[in-house]
């Protein structure tokens, strides 16, 4: 019981009751709003994956070298991330324009649930780069899959370039730490991380276009 308590209250039982409130209030929120399977499945995907940065480890993929000066690294949920692009996507085929108070209140519990500065460095870097998701996703008339590619495509970069710098001061200004400018925001890091992204977004995008073809991906009828 008390593991469930944590998980729910991020370590913090005395938080207990007001955070139930509150998420059962947005909970019924984004249910009022026409959110159902895809809109709750992004509105928890959001804080957890800001709550991974700062707890899971990153994989070091290759220590640094004379040709890679600061190694090469990869967050395993770096992938996720980019399934999150995609699942704004359905959420706004089922939802229409109220995919912003989704994703608003998303970052908003993203900023309980993680390490302070890793939330901001990825609240930050989720918000405009979900915004920009947002307009390609929006204001183009191409078919879903090519939608969700074009629209990652975007995102991904950006998301990517701010996380880094984010995460980057973030490992710089802290005390137990104090790491070198550019520990995290490095050519080589930023491509890894953006592919890694791309990819999740790639797969989905194959997915729905097959279904495309076949006739069996209607276009959203969402206001």
């Amino acid at each position: 019981m008390n593991s469930i308590i944590d998980v729910i209250t991020n370590s913090q039982p005395e938080n207990l009751i007001p955070v139930c409130i509150g998420l059962l209030v947005t909970c019924g929120l984004v249910w009022y709003l026409k959110g159902r399977t895809w809109a709750f499945i992004y509105l928890a995907t959001i804080p957890f994956l800001n709550w991974s940065f700062g707890i899971i480890e990153t994989w070091h993929l290759m220590a640094p070298n004379e040709m890679f000066s600061r190694g090469v690294d990869l967050h395993p949920l770096t992938m996720v991330t980019g399934f999150v692009f995609v699942m704004r996507d359905f959420v706004q085929r089922q939802m229409g324009q109220r995919v912003l108070i989704v994703m608003a209140l998303g970052i908003s519990w993203a900023f309980y649930y993680a390490w302070p500065a890793i939330a901001i460095a990825s609240g930050v870097a989720f918000a405009v780069s979900e915004c920009a998701d947002w307009l390609i996703y929006t204001f183009t008339k191409y078919r879903l899959s090519t939608r969700i590619w074009l629209s990652s495509a975007l995102a991904s970069p950006i998301d990517t370039t701010v996380f880094l710098y984010g995460a980057d001061l973030a490992l710089q200004y802290n005390p137990a730490i104090k790491a070198d400018a550019g520990t995290m925001l490095h050519p080589v890091n930023w491509i890894v991380f953006a592919v890694g992204k791309m990819v999740g977004a790639l797969v989905v995008a194959w997915m729905v276009r097959r279904r495309e073809d076949a006739g069996l991906h209607p276009e959203p009828t969402a206001a």
